[in-house]
Parts: C-alpha cells; sequence; structure tokens
C-alpha cells in the first residue's frame, strides 16, 4: 500500500522541490499540499514544472486532518512554526521539517541564534538530526527528524572525515561557502532583486549565521569535544548550487594522496556522495541531483587541510536530503526516487 505524505508549507522552493520529488516516488501518494497564503490554488499554478504531473489544489492547514490521512509530514516553513504543530502530529505520524525547529539538540542554543523560546523542547530528545550519511541508525527509528541546513550539510560533508579521522583541530576552523539566491527563499527582497544582485557577489551575516552552531553541534558531535567555526556565507548571482570551503588546522601530519584516500574510504558505500580525486567540485555538476561532490587538498607547507564540497541547495541541502530521510525512516531503498543525474549544462 502506497505510503501517504503531505506537506505543510508547498509553496515555498522547499515545498516545490518536495512536490517534484515525491510525484516521481513510486511508493507515495500526497494527500495533503498547505499553502496559508495560496490556498485553493492549483499546485502545477504554482510550479509550472508540475504541469501533467498534478492536479492537487493547496489548502489551508488543517492538523487533525492531516494526522488522521497521512504516514509522513514534511514541514517546509520559516523557523518557529514546526515547533507549535508536531506535537499534535507525532503520536499519529512521522515528521521530517525542512526548518531548523528541530536540528539542536539544545535548546538554548536554539533560542541564543533564533531569537525565540523553543515551544517544544520536550521533543528535541526525540529528533534525529537528518544528516542521513553520518545519522542513519538514528534517522532510522525516529518520529522525528530535522533536516540539516544547505551550508551545513555541504560544510559537513567535506570536513568530517577529517575531523572524525582526529587528523585536524576542532578550533580555528574556518568555512567560506557561497550560494545561489534560491537559498534566500521566494518572497520578494531587496537583497535578492535582479539588479541588486546580478554581476555582483557579496558577503552577508557574517560571523552571525544562524548555520554556525549547527556545524559546530555536528562537529562536537564526531570529534568527541567543543569545536570553533567562523562561518562565511556569500549571495552570488546563479539560481542554485553552493560551494563550501572549509579551512581546518592539521593536528598531526597528512598528505593530500592520504585525505583523498580517507574520503573515499569514508564514502565508499555512500549512494551520494562523490569523491573526486584529479578534479575539484563545481555546483554546476550538482545542478537538480541529490549529488554532494567533495574533494580535499593539503596545503603541507601552511598545515592546512582545505576540504570542498559543492551540492544543489534545493535538493540534497534541503528536499532530496529529506526524501533521502524518509526512504530511510520507511526502510525503502536510499535512492528511491533520487537517483538521477543532474541538468547539465
Amino acid at each position: 500500500m502506497a505510503v501517504r505524505v503531505s506537506i505543510i508549507g508547498a509553496s515555498g522552493y522547499g515545498g516545490g522541490e518536495l512536490a517534484r520529488l515525491l510525484l516521481g516516488h513510486p511508493e507515495v501518494v500526497l494527500a495533503h499540499l498547505t499553502a496559508e497564503s495560496k490556498a485553493g490554488e492549483p499546485m502545477a499554478d504554482l510550479y509550472p514544472n508540475l504541469r501533467a504531473f498534478t492536479a492537487a489544489l493547496t489548502e489551508s492547514t488543517d492538523v487533525e486532518r492531516i494526522a488522521r490521512d497521512s504516514d509522513v509530514v514534511f514541514f517546509a516553513l520559516p523557523n518557529g512554526n514546526a515547533m507549535d504543530l508536531v506535537p499534535s502530529l507525532v503520536p499519529h505520524t512521522r515528521v521530517i521539517d525542512l526548518g531548523p525547529d528541530f536540528r539542536f539538540s539544545d535548546p538554548l542554543i536554539y533560542e541564543q541564534w533564533y531569537k525565540v523560546s523553543h515551544r517544544s523542547p520536550d521533543l528535541l530528545e526525540h529528533a534525529a538530526y537528518g544528516l542521513t550519511e553520518y545519522r542513519r541508525a538514528e534517522i532510522r527509528r525516529a518520529d522525528i527528524v530535522g533536516n540539516p541546513g544547505c551550508y551545513p550539510t555541504a560544510a559537513l560533508l567535506a570536513m568530517l572525515p577529517f575531523v572524525q579521522g582526529g587528523f585536524v583541530r576542532p578550533g580555528g576552523i574556518v568555512v567560506d561557502a557561497k550560494s545561489g539566491v534560491s537559498g534566500a527563499g521566494r518572497g520578494a527582497a531587496l537583497a535578492t532583486h535582479f539588479s541588486e544582485l546580478n554581476e555582483n557577489v557579496k558577503p552577508y551575516n557574517v560571523a552571525v549565521h544562524r548555520h554556525a552552531p549547527e556545524i559546530e553541534q555536528e562537529l562536537a558531535v564526531h570529534a568527541g569535544t567543543a569545536a570553533a567555526v567562523t562561518f562565511v556565507p556569500h549571495l552570488i548571482p546563479m539560481t542554485r548550487g553552493i560551494l563550501a570551503t572549509a579551512y581546518l588546522p592539521l593536528g598531526k601530519p597528512l598528505t593530500t594522496a592520504a585525505a583523498t584516500a580517507l574520503l573515499q574510504e569514508t564514502y565508499a558505500g555512500e549512494l551520494f556522495v562523490r569523491v573526486l580525486a584529479d578534479a575539484l567540485p563545481q555546483t554546476k555538476a550538482t545542478y537538480g541531483s541529490n549529488f554532494c561532490d567533495v574533494a580535499v587538498r593539503v596545503d603541507e607547507r601552511n598545515g592546512v587541510v582545505i576540504a570542498m564540497a559543492a551540492l544543489d541547495n534545493l535538493v540534497k541541502g534541503a528536499s532530496g536530503q529529506a526524501v533521502q530521510n524518509m526512504n530511510v525512516m520507511l526502510g525503502f531503498p536510499e535512492d528511491l526516487a533520487l537517483r538521477q543525474p543532474g541538468l547539465y549544462p
């Protein structure tokens, strides 16, 4: 019997991408697509790429009805929304939140960075952090998954093999990352106006970006000690993609060849992490796909590991990883509806 899936927040880019992927999933039927500001509109009008694939109309959020009709509910809403609705859903259905409400094990860290009290702190201990390649066992048994942010997904997949292996010091790490404008969401804003963005590259939220503590949390889990990260994101004039470059201080000797071998060993069984040896990651190679390309170079002269990753921020950085996590939770093949090459050029 098909799995009944609902998307709360279907009108945003994350929700639209979830719908695109799930409409191609052979074990899924879409039960409800909610969009408060666009309720009653055909989903294929909001996302014309879905024409001929669905005749569904968006609707207002009726939590009782969604709980009754759904096996899995995806949240694709801004922070502060999921934590109010999830308590009514988890007794009846499993939840995957693409927002940040269930990413942090410590509610005080969430409150410090998001400037709002966490209203369901008791559920955090039951939530799994959804970085699939590193939290698979927890995801499999979880009723709530906090899907990682797009920047942390790229940065962590690049860095964690070296942190886990004890090759780098977990303090003094610098992550420099660039993202396409779809990461800012679908709402209109001056910063994402064409004439402001085009032919322009600019940093934003320097030293205060909310993904920094998420990266530090996961580094600390895998390093066994506190981690410190300086995170600098940049907005670049393209629609999709993230390129993250991490600079990690060496803790013991390592060569580029040995570092590449470590990446290959770590990700040998992973379906969606491609290790590059003789090439470097580029966003175009992952466009529209659930793949993350990683590579490493070691600056032995200065004692720095330079770990790099590229991915599509809307797929592996958001909705694709969420579907990957759903597959893990339900015992489906992990690549179901996801294993296809991206678009090129």
